[in-house]
């Protein structure tokens, strides 16, 4: 008889194995308004758009532990940081749904992902904030969301809108068949085939079971904050590709065996791995179970959280400063993938509120207890 967790490892390891295979292949789009269609399909046809749902198929993959999902959103960066930035929207939306929904709710997202739908979670407002409104007794969506990856191609956008209260809520709106993406204004440095852009919902029918959790659900701590950890994980694998590239353009050209080459190699790995090392503790940490149980557990998780962020970010910024100075100006021309990978990582880099984030980690530190056992 096959032991469940046994079943479960080898369900994983089939995944990160089709993973490491399609990365290899993924299409280095980089035009404006692009978007990586042929390289969603595959992650649906291994898996991976059903895995961060869980299963209640015996044939079926889930992801389980934290350092699995870290796993999954770290080669998926290393494929390609806009496929990244996709996938992770897909799996925050996964585990609000898993957290917040009901049974019927977590049904009808499974089978939506089963059949190929990538879901996004899209919360920056417009000009025109989304909001609730109540005509005739029925529930209507006016307004726009902005900065929305994956506009015109996610099927399933999980977003945040006020009630006639005031109030934040979460909806899985029903999309109609009307043009209502605009990819216009990004023409951002990188991230070009991230299909960012701002979504119209003015005129959607919300029916009640479209509603997801409760008032303010969506910003509740510590989930909210500490769910960062995840694009981490998918830095880290631009991080990584990064490097990788770096290696290979100076051995195809010879410079491989020069000490100053290999001291500034030896930089990046140390900021490599220490990315690493951050992504992976975060991941625990926020994922623990009974993180959310406690004042403490969940101030705790938060503030590391929000201290991998800086972390990451600045090995990030350290690994592209030493890669640029080793490959030179061919690093900056067109078709060196470096070119293209410097960009997607230092445009992915710019999270929201990084000095917030790094000054409440800070405050972590002024505790009753000393520095070595402030996460032990």
């Amino acid at each position: 008889m096959l032991d469940i967790a046994d079943d479960h490892t080898r369900g994983h390891e089939s995944l990160l194995g089709d993973l490491r295979r399609l990365v290899r292949h993924t299409a280095a789009l980089d035009e404006d308004g692009s978007f990586p269609s042929q390289d969603i399909a595959r992650l649906a046809a291994i898996g991976a758009l059903t895995a961060p749902f869980g299963t209640n198929d015996a044939a079926g993959i889930a992801i389980g532990a934290p350092d699995e999902l870290a796993e999954v959103l770290r080669l998926i960066g290393h494929g390609g940081l806009p496929l990244g930035r996709l996938y992770e929207g897909h799996v925050n939306a996964a585990a609000l749904i898993l957290r917040y929904g009901t049974r019927d709710q977590v049904l009808r997202a499974r089978t939506q992902a089963a059949a190929g739908a990538l879901f996004g979670v899209w919360n920056t407002e417009g000009s025109d904030g989304v909001r609730l409104m109540r005509e005739g007794g029925a529930l209507r969506l006016v307004g726009s969301k902005t900065f929305a990856s994956g506009a015109g191609h996610v099927a399933c956008p999980l977003i945040t809108a006020r009630d006639v209260d005031g109030a934040w809520r979460m909806v899985l709106p029903q999309l109609d068949d009307a043009a209502r993406a605009d990819l216009s204004d990004w023409r951002a440095h990188g991230m070009r085939a991230s299909a960012t852009g701002s979504f119209r919902f003015t005129g959607l029918t919300v029916a009640p079971e479209d509603l997801l959790g409760g008032a303010g659900d969506y910003h509740r701590q510590p989930h909210f904050s500490a769910g960062a950890w995840r694009f981490c994980a998918v830095q880290l694998g631009g991080i990584e590709r990064l490097v990788d590239e770096a290696k290979d353009f100076l051995r195809a050209g010879g410079r491989h065996e020069d000490p100053h080459q290999l001291a500034r190699m030896g930089e990046t790995l140390i900021a490599a791995e220490t990315a690493r090392l951050w992504v992976g503790s975060a991941a625990r940490l926020a994922e623990a179970a009974g993180v959310a149980d406690t004042p403490e557990a969940a101030e705790r998780a938060i503030a590391y959280v929000n201290l991998a962020r800086s972390a990451v970010e600045r090995c990030g910024l350290e690994t592209l400063e030493r890669v640029q100075r080793s490959v030179g100006l061919a690093g900056f021309l067109r078709p060196n993938p470096l070119e293209r990978v410097s960009r997607d990582l230092a445009t992915y880099l710019r999270q929201p509120a990084p000095d917030r984030a790094l000054c409440a980690g800070g405050a972590y530190a002024f505790r009753d207890e000393a520095a070595g056992d402030l996460w032990r």
